[in-house]
């Protein structure tokens, strides 16, 4: 008895009856659920080969309980049950993704062949996954790409995490792909139909934080008009993921923390609280324990985020991996430009395994872009991404100053990776630092004060 069936019924006489035909006749295990909620959380706990589910029923009817199912386990094969004078319902149900139906009263034969039938979809469904996966190997997860023992590692996180319902904190550097490891884990929960809403600190200016996360009632100061859903609002239900945690100021720490401890928030200007059911993964890029000895970061506070710490790694510690993850990424942004499927020179491929990627996938991205749209053949070079053999050289030494006291190094390293990081952002805008500044996320002003402090003149990159 390897197939598995939830049948889902009010009447619990049917389900008996159909329980004790089914399980011998079609060689399965069949479980019952008697209302659409309790048909979930059976889903949510255990995988089944098909759902045999009737149309009406009281609460959640068989069509909301459809809906759900092929939201959040679109392979799943449902075949829906219903009275000979409501065959108008199973049409709309085969309209909203249902296999099959069966009309009540039924000959067990004729059940038991359209089941079966319905069964053997299943198994299709599942050998071809199976050969997809076996295809493509256990290298791309959830747009997370490698093989490495590192990354098989956090896949396994990953999974494990995904089945609580626990706050998570994933640590890591900047362009290590936190913000995809989140919505890995929120894809593989129960809460994956569900709204993701992503808040990344760093971008929203600290004067409208707490009204961007918890909302405000009309009239809560001078330009509040109407009354504002908040973010986690937004997220009841769902997930939300905090970004860059770790620079929010100690008052937003204060009003998070109330929040992890009672799961409810306040708009700002109402009298009453608004219960919330959000599950919480924040992340961040810096040291918290040691901000926390700088009196900078609360330690009641980060002992409630970090109930499920995670750790991604930099892109140093698996650089096994980065012929991969450029052809992930080759493919996927060869598609989104428009352009035919590029590949790396062999050249180019060896200055990749041999740098230390300061930006971690973020910075490869941005490379393999530039040679996307730079490149006259399939075939991208060095110089298509700005890198003349002299610039390689450069790279390659930017590995090896060990020997050097640890800020002489740093500063060393810093200075190499802003002239070759900002000399190609202006080589590709011409020499526009407002265009650069915008390609690479940041204020004119900002990237013209590491222009200043790096010597680095627009003038010599202009056409």
């Amino acid at each position: 008895m390897n197939r598995s069936i939830l049948i889902v019924d009010d009447e619990l006489d049917m389900l008996q009856l159909l329980k004790r035909s089914l399980e011998p006749d079609l060689q399965c295990k069949a479980e019952t659920a008697s209302s659409g909620e309790t048909a979930l959380k059976m889903l949510s706990q255990q995988a089944f080969d098909l759902v045999l589910a009737d149309i009406r029923m009281p609460g959640m009817d068989g069509l909301e309980l459809l809906e759900l199912i092929k939201r959040q386990y679109p392979d799943l094969t449902v075949v829906v049950m219903t009275a000979f004078g409501h065959i108008d319902l199973a049409v709309e149900a085969m309209k909203s993704g249902a296999y099959d139906f069966i009309t009540k009263p039924f000959e067990h034969d004729a059940l038991i062949l359209r089941l079966e039938k319905a069964l053997e979809r299943s198994s299709l469904l599942k050998e071809n996954l199976r050969l997809h996966e076996e295809c493509r190997g256990t290298h791309v997860f959830q747009d997370l790409v490698g093989k490495s023992q590192a990354m098989q590692g956090v896949y396994d996180t990953i999974r494990m995490v995904a089945k609580t319902d626990l706050t998570v904190l994933i640590t890591g550097e900047s362009g290590t792909g936190k913000d995809l490891m989140a919505r890995a884990i929120h894809a593989l929960s129960q809460r994956s139909h569900r709204n993701f809403v992503a808040v990344n600190f760093p971008t929203v200016p600290e004067n409208i934080l707490e009204s961007e996360l918890f909302g405000y009632k009309r009239g809560a100061f001078t330009h509040a008009t109407q009354n504002r859903t908040g973010l986690f609002q937004e997220a009841h239900l769902g997930t939300i993921f905090l970004d860059e945690i770790g620079d929010i100021s100690p008052t937003i720490q204060t009003k998070l923390l109330r929040l992890l401890h009672e799961k409810e928030i306040k708009p700002l200007g109402d009298t009453r609280s608004i219960q919330v059911d959000v599950r919480i993964i924040a992340s961040t890029n810096r040291n918290l324990e040691e901000k926390i000895k700088q009196g900078e970061f609360r330690e009641d506070f980060y002992y409630r985020l970090n109930v499920l710490p995670i750790k991604l790694p930099p892109l140093r510690e698996h650089q096994e991996d980065i012929p991969l993850i450029a052809s992930h990424l080759l493919e996927k942004h060869c598609a989104a430009l428009d352009k035919p499927l590029k590949r790396l020179a062999p050249e180019l491929t060896d200055i990749f395994l041999n740098r230390n990627w300061q930006g971690n996938v973020r910075e490869l991205e941005n490379v393999l872009m530039r040679g996307i749209l730079f490149s006259r053949t399939d075939e991208i070079q060095p110089a298509d991404v700005g890198w003349s053999k002299a610039k390689r050289d450069d790279l390659m030494a930017a590995d090896s100053a060990q020997h050097l006291p640890y800020k002489e190094a740093k500063e060393r390293s810093l200075e190499r990776f802003n002239q070759i990081y900002i000399g190609n952002l202006l080589s590709v805008s011409a020499g526009n630092v407002t265009r650069a500044a915008k390609r690479c996320g940041m204020e004119r002003q900002a990237l013209q004060q590491i222009m200043r402090r790096y010597r680095i003149k627009a003038d010599a990159y202009r056409k």
